[in-house]
């Protein structure tokens, strides 16, 4: 998703409103700089945003002046985490505490922000016990996602990881049967999901990256009797997942 059409709400924008939301602990995304900016300032604010975890995104000045809505951004915005994320731990506790194998949803590569919360919302509803996102390609938790996921994201706990094949191969050791939707799979009403489960939805454009798929145990997919031969990334989620929950 071009990062030009995030929502302009999401971003803090100017050196000083930035420093203050890095320093205050809030949980930061992204760190937008102007191409070329060579401040002082902003190098600062560059290396505490790394040391935060955030991404570092370098943008050409007409993009950053878009971005902020013709604000003054001195070069640099921020996204900022509209929650806290958890951890894959916090997401395995969940299921324990429930004495419920675990039922997580891996988005991968899922970059727009109504999706992302749409996927929140439904993982509530169907009862999974967390989503996990990749760091980078990546919608992130911003305001938008919040709105989408009409209040789901107090509930559902979101890990963000730096690498999504080496998390799933950590879900392997526990047990957890990793499944992938692709239009090239296995009718999903023939699959059994029983058991502990990472259900994999891929990107808008492209689905699961190669890696992904690769490590995947399962390919599941959903019949498609009209004319368009893929489905919006939340919508496939929504049902894959009810259909989970009718195994469990």
């Amino acid at each position: 998703m071009d990062e030009a059409k995030k929502d302009q709400n999401d971003l803090i924008i100017g050196r000083n409103a930035v420093f203050e939301a890095i320093k205050s602990g809030r949980e930061v995304d992204r760190l937008f700089v102007q191409r070329g900016e060579q401040n002082p300032a902003v190098k600062r604010l560059i290396s505490m945003a790394r040391e935060k975890g955030a991404v570092i995104k370098e943008v050409d000045s007409k993009k950053l002046d878009f971005m902020c809505g013709g604000g003054v951004h001195q070069g640099v915005a921020l996204s900022a985490a509209a929650h806290e994320y958890s951890t894959v731990e916090d997401i395995l506790n969940k299921a324990a505490e429930k004495n419920e194998k675990p039922f997580i949803i891996i988005c991968d590569g899922v970059e727009d922000t109504h999706n992302l919360g749409a996927v929140i919302r439904t993982a509530d509803a169907a009862g999974a016990h967390g989503v996990i996102i990749p760091k980078r390609r990546s919608a992130s938790l911003n305001f938008t996602v919040g709105k989408t996921s009409a209040g789901a994201l107090e509930y559902v706990p979101v890990a963000r990881v730096a690498n999504l094949a080496s998390t799933i191969d950590e879900l392997k050791e526990k047990n957890i049967w990793i499944y992938g939707a692709d239009m090239y799979g296995s009718d999903y009403k023939s699959t059994d999901y029983s058991g502990g489960v990472a259900l994999i939805i891929g990107s808008e454009g492209h689905g699961m990256s190669r890696l992904v798929r690769e490590k995947c145990d399962f390919i599941v997919s959903l019949p498609m009797k009209g004319k368009i031969n893929s489905l919006n990334a939340s919508v496939a989620a929504g049902i894959l997942m009810y259909e989970v929950a009718s195994h469990r």
